[in-house]
């Protein structure tokens, strides 16, 4: 028996017209910076604008079927209508990572065949640089104001330019949006590639519509139309976490962030602009909770935080919640998983020690995300909360191979499920606790050493601002872990004084013996600790080493 339901397909232009009617009146706000009102649209303008700016993609750009579009933008409301839009009208939204070196934004716009690029003004000369590089690109939309010059040089006859207000002035507020294939390409994202060339993921519309029925969900995030989202994590990194989306199909208003992603500007939109919820990585959080710390803001209508891309701190978690009364939920998930993984949330019935030992792990796993536990000869290991091993996901909104690979890369997966190439254990109610990274855990004398609990120690204590720890070789041990310290401003602390922090805290033979004190921990273009440039720094002799063994 089949059944009687619709075959009604899940597409992203249901999003953008629900939100669009249904919740017209919900906002987002795009901060302008200190001296400058922010700019604030709702929902039902950034609907007209959608159809405005799909219109001039078909009729004035000649986008058609599912050319590729692309976005080099900050959080802000521009960039909300191009996610909206693109997709909607049947073509597929790339967001182009403004942070990557400039070989590999020229890499991926070409990889992805890029027909179009819409450009933040304050960005036209990260574009300009590469844009003569960019092979497919016929047309480049500006958003702001800001001298084109340098994109007209660059594109030469090849690239025409245009300016945003114009192209979408006049153009009629209403779109015939297509009936589309919801297994269809919707939008593209690719990995931050910090080894070898970023890898493509397709997102399709039935992806990310169930995504975005998860993401708001009371064991996620909890958002509703009574909710403000301070969407500081970037919309060009694993599209946002889905908050856009998300929050535009329940009527969540957001603040963008736009270009001002310093603790001082976060601070002041929160007191302004009032959200009760925000997502980034750790070192937002850890910047914002110092200059909390040192100029005090009214960010009372803040309820949770979601802090994900990278482990979270403890301490971090438990000072936010003890002096600013503001709950950290940690999330896990990565680019090929759309992003949401798991959030940590405590089980029912459960307040003090208890809830906290829930809420230091990665979290648990929504109906839609299968994990499992796998050894070293790829065999199940059970979910039992102490077996370790990778850990393996599969879901409708993980993907299955990486564009253009002609299958599934067997370095990346495995029978059907995604390698995640984290290292943890997997509770019987699902809760997963990652130790650590495959290719970051400290191999020391055929014992794990976890860098992550490593980091977390060192950060409780009270002079570390970060700590980032690294596997560096051993003529006894093969492996011994360096920790490397940035002290916070005003404080002072040795290396004997943190070793004999750690031991009280650790295992006596995980103690690292070599540490270096630095100004700041290098990051990644999505904000993570970069382990590899460390490793490097300490094979290149770049670093102060103090070693305990001498």
């Amino acid at each position: 028996m089949r059944s009687t339901m619709m075959p009604t397909p899940l597409q992203v232009s249901r999003i953008l017209q629900h939100g669009r009617s249904v919740h017209s009146a919900a906002e987002v706000v795009t901060w302008a910076g200190p001296d400058a009102a922010p700019r604030r649209m709702s929902y039902g303008e950034v609907g007209r604008k959608s159809a405005q700016l799909a219109h001039a993609l078909r009729d004035d750009l000649g986008i058609t079927g599912d050319e590729r579009v692309a976005t080099l933008m900050w959080n802000n409301a521009e960039h909300l209508i191009a996610y909206l839009a693109v997709p909607s009208m049947g073509a597929v939204l790339h967001t182009l990572n403004l942070r990557l070196f400039p070989e590999q934004l020229a890499y991926i716009a070409n990889h992805a065949e890029d027909r179009v690029v819409i450009v933040d003004s304050t960005l036209i000369p990260l574009l300009a640089g590469v844009l003569d590089k960019l092979s497919t690109v016929r047309h480049v939309v500006v958003v702001g104001d800001g001298d084109v010059g340098p994109l007209r040089h660059s594109g030469g006859d090849r690239v025409a330019v245009h300016r945003w207000d114009e192209l979408l002035a006049g153009k009629p507020d209403q779109f015939d949006w297509p009936v589309l294939d919801e297994n269809d390409a919707a939008a593209l994202c690719y990995t931050s590639g910090t080894t070898g060339n970023p890898k493509g993921v397709a997102y399709s519309h039935r992806s990310i519509y169930l995504h975005s029925l998860q993401v708001p969900s009371a064991e996620m995030f909890s958002l509703g139309p009574h909710s403000r989202v301070l969407a500081i994590v970037p919309m060009f990194h694993a599209m946002a976490w889905g908050l856009p989306y998300a929050a535009f199909m329940v009527g969540a208003s957001i603040v963008m962030t736009d270009r001002f992603l310093q603790a001082a500007p976060i601070a002041a939109m929160i007191e302004a602009e009032r959200p009760t919820f925000a997502g980034a990585v750790p070192t937002i959080f850890t910047d914002l909770l110092a200059h909390l710390d040192a100029n005090p803001a009214d960010v009372s209508s803040i309820r949770e935080v979601v802090i994900g891309g990278s482990a979270c701190p403890p301490s971090l978690m438990h000072a936010f919640d003890e002096r600013y009364g503001i709950q950290v939920i940690h999330a896990w998930g990565m680019t090929e998983m759309s992003p949401l993984g798991s959030v940590a949330r405590a089980p029912a019935g459960l307040s003090g020690p208890e809830a906290w030992a829930y809420r230091y792990t990665q979290g648990r796993v929504p109906a839609s995300v299968d994990a499992r536990i796998v050894g070293p000869m790829g065999e199940s290991l059970p979910a039992d909360g102490k077996a370790v091993g990778e850990v393996e996901v599969r879901g409708p909104w993980i993907t299955n191979e990486y564009l253009g690979e002609g299958g599934p890369d067997p370095a990346k997966f495995h029978d059907g499920w995604l390698r995640t190439g984290d290292v943890g254990t997997l509770s019987a109610d699902g809760y997963i606790v990652l130790s650590d990274r495959a290719k970051d855990v400290i191999k020391s004398g055929g014992e794990w050493i976890s860098s992550v609990e490593l980091e977390n120690a060192l950060m409780g204590h009270p002079a570390v601002l970060e700590a980032c720890v690294v596997g560096v070789p051993d003529d006894k041990w093969g492996e011994r872990p360096l920790a490397t310290v940035v002290v916070r401003d005003g404080a002072a602390v040795t290396v004997d004084e943190l070793r004999r922090f750690l031991e009280d805290r650790t295992a006596h033979w995980q103690v690292p013996e070599r540490w270096a004190f630095i100004e700041q921990v290098p990051k990644t273009s999505v904000g993570k600790f970069d382990k590899k440039r460390l490793r490097a720094g300490y094979a290149g002799g770049e670093l102060e080493v103090v070693d305990t063994r001498e």
